[in-house]
């Protein structure tokens, strides 16, 4: 670990008029005020002395550096331009030493997690960020970062950029696909007109939450031939994803999920470690992803199915261990206010 030899002159507040300051001070007045009082590279005055004092502090510290120590402000750019990718944005003015990743457009926070680790196993460095894999909107906050202390060793610090930037990108936002998509609904209740079909308004509006577009909508019996047959008029039509609705559980009449194999597709994984949402197949036909919702998308707000659709839009094909590794963070709280995708559902890795 490096030397703790910070570069700076301490000298008394009485003899600090005329210098500017190093860093911020701080001041917090119970139920009044917590901020900065004096900012860094304040020139003291006179008149400063008292209320200096009235802080606790008798002694100020001047920066007195070479080429060996890098001040907190200029470090904190040199992590943030390594850490940041595609889709990623910071301010130009560090707030008491840190900068905030922000998203620069709506899309899929991808984060390097192994990478991210690495870096903060580094002494004097840090970066927290939310979850990788969490859709997000232009300006959202994804991470800070910063040098902890106020002076940072060189070395220390270029061994922080090379991780980050060895490793690029740790951080980036990547953008959704305006998808055309084309959606069956099964069930012979709904085909027979004995109930009206609930799946297709609720499709319609998450495609239209990621500017996605919902082109065509089919309701078919629970007729396996059948949904195979308009699987394939889909796939020659121009497709960016297939979604199908019910008929994904093990009764003998839920034959959607077999007339998505009978349709030649070249990839199939039936199930996900995630409640709601266990029944769900995700299949691919060269790059068209063919969705299989279960019955619970009707009752629940979010399911799996909202996990796995903004990776396919931004240009992801999740395989059986994808959603296998959705358990860790897979169990929906059932909030009686919803909040996703503030919350742990779906927050794996």
């Amino acid at each position: 670990m490096p030397k703790h030899n910070f570069a700076y002159k301490k000298i008394r507040v009485e003899e600090s008029v005329g210098l500017p300051l190093a860093h911020d001070i701080t001041e917090i007045r119970k139920d009044e005020f917590k901020g900065v009082a004096f900012p860094k590279g304040y020139t003291v005055n006179e008149k400063d002395i008292c209320h200096l004092m009235k802080l606790g502090k008798r002694h100020l510290y001047i920066l007195d550096l070479d080429e060996t120590k890098i001040h907190e402000d200029q470090a904190v750019f040199e992590l943030v331009k390594a850490l940041a990718g595609n889709g990623i944005i910071y301010k130009d003015k560090p707030k008491e030493g840190k900068l905030e990743l922000l998203a620069a457009h709506d899309g899929l926070l991808k984060i390097n997690v192994d990478a991210l680790i690495e870096f903060n196993m580094i002494p004097d460095v840090m970066c927290a960020s939310i979850h990788t894999n969490t859709p997000v909107k232009k300006g959202t906050k994804l991470a800070g970062t910063r040098a902890i202390p106020l002076v940072i060793d060189r070395s220390v610090l270029d061994k922080a950029v090379h991780t980050a930037a060895s490793n690029a990108p740790v951080f980036e936002v990547k953008k959704y696909k305006k998808a055309k998509a084309r959606l069956i609904v099964t069930g012979g209740e709904v085909f027979n007109g004995l109930i009206q079909d609930k799946f297709e308004p609720i499709v319609q509006k998450k495609m239209d939450s990621y500017g996605s577009e919902l082109v065509e909508c089919t309701i078919l019996p629970d007729d396996r031939g059948m949904i195979r047959d308009r699987l394939k008029d889909y796939l020659k039509k121009e497709t960016d994803i297939i979604i199908t609705t019910g008929g994904m559980s093990v009764d003998p009449d839920d034959v959607t999920r077999f007339a998505i194999k009978d349709a030649g597709v070249d990839e199939l994984f039936y199930s996900a470690a995630v409640l709601p949402g266990a029944m769900f197949q995700l299949a691919y036909k060269a790059d068209i992803p063919i969705v299989g919702i279960p019955a619970c998308g009707l009752y629940h707000e979010i399911t799996v199915f909202d996990l796995v659709l903004p990776r396919l839009l931004a240009g992801e094909k999740p395989d059986d261990r994808d959603m296998a590794m959705l358990a860790h963070g897979g169990l929906c709280r059932d909030c009686t206010t919803c909040t996703y995708p503030a919350c742990s559902f779906g927050k794996s890795f």
